[in-house]
């Protein structure tokens, strides 16, 4: 199962081929460190201006990658880059490598090193969006849900949100936008709200390595793990994908994330696609123009 799951998410990260771009800075460590799962790349449009609003697109791997950060550069990227937005694909770390919540820490510290370099990388910083698929859809929901939260607690458990990756910590990490694909959003509900061919309550499911343990026995970390719980008025838009046969994350994850949004008053749009499964049939043209548009009329906003 492991391995099936594994190779379902590395077949989704194909590495951008045809050059789209008019500029790219590779391998660009956030942390100011050595370590290869704080490198990211930063992509630039082919229409030259002084500066871009920015994407940061975050892959899916289940928490089990630290290196795919080239993952739907043909199909995401490619379409976000044609409407002018610089792109920005991060590594983070894998759940083996740290647990719950270093993830969320290096994806606030890939903000905050965005703002603190945008001249150097003529990125406008009056926009950052954030997007990602299945474990990235589940970051990128996260660094929404969690804007200006440092720390938050719940039943007594403290998470720091924020971290202390990298040198630029005086900098902002907030997103601007979010739009999420397929992702795991209420983790303590997976087996319990929908159909799919993983148990997720297992020990050994990428959820439970992710948050280091059982999750029906550590169900407040989980739920600290969970975009769900962070849901307030404070939420930036939030546009979510996912289909209605998705056999990994049941879309039900999408729909209980939209409506703990809804409930709080904050603004957002969930699609579920029809016979779509995870991945296929919902990283389409006709969603990835839909994403687009939500982000340019969120710049625009």
């Amino acid at each position: 199962m492991k391995v099936y799951i594994l190779t379902l998410f590395l077949l989704l990260n194909i590495p951008l081929i045809a050059q789209d771009y008019s500029k790219k800075w590779e391998n660009v460590n956030y942390a100011t460190d050595t370590l290869s799962y704080h490198n990211m790349d930063i992509y630039l449009p082919s229409v030259e201006k002084s500066s871009y609003p920015v994407i940061v697109y975050i892959y899916g791997s289940a928490w089990l990658s630290n290196s795919s950060k080239g993952a739907d550069m043909n199909t995401i990227g490619k379409s976000l880059l044609d409407a002018g937005f610089a792109v920005v694909t991060p590594n983070h770390r894998a759940s083996w490598n740290a647990l719950f919540p270093a993830q969320i820490h290096d994806v606030k510290a890939v903000i905050r090193y965005i703002r603190a370099n945008a001249e150097k990388y003529r990125l406008d910083t009056s926009f950052i969006g954030i997007s990602g698929s299945s474990s990235g859809g589940n970051l990128a929901a996260m660094a929404g849900v969690t804007r200006n939260v440092k720390s938050f607690t719940l039943e007594g458990q403290e998470v720091d949100l924020e971290g202390e990756v990298g040198k630029y910590l005086d900098f902002c990490s907030s997103v601007d936008a979010v739009v999420a694909w397929f992702p795991p959003t209420n983790m303590l509900i997976m087996d319990s709200c929908g159909g799919t061919d993983f148990i997720h309550d297992d020990v050994n499911s990428p959820a439970s390595r992710y948050i280091g343990g059982a999750i029906q026995e550590n169900q407040t970390k989980t739920l600290l793990a969970s975009p769900t719980t962070y849901a307030s008025p404070n939420s930036p838009p939030f546009l979510i994908f996912h289909g209605n046969n998705d056999r990994v994350v049941p879309h039900c994850q999408s729909e209980v994330l939209y409506e703990a949004l809804n409930d709080a008053g904050a603004d957002s749009e969930l699609v579920i696609v029809e016979n779509g499964g995870h991945g296929p049939g919902v990283h389409e043209e006709e969603y990835i123009n839909m994403m687009v548009d939500f982000f340019l009329q969120a710049y625009k906003n």
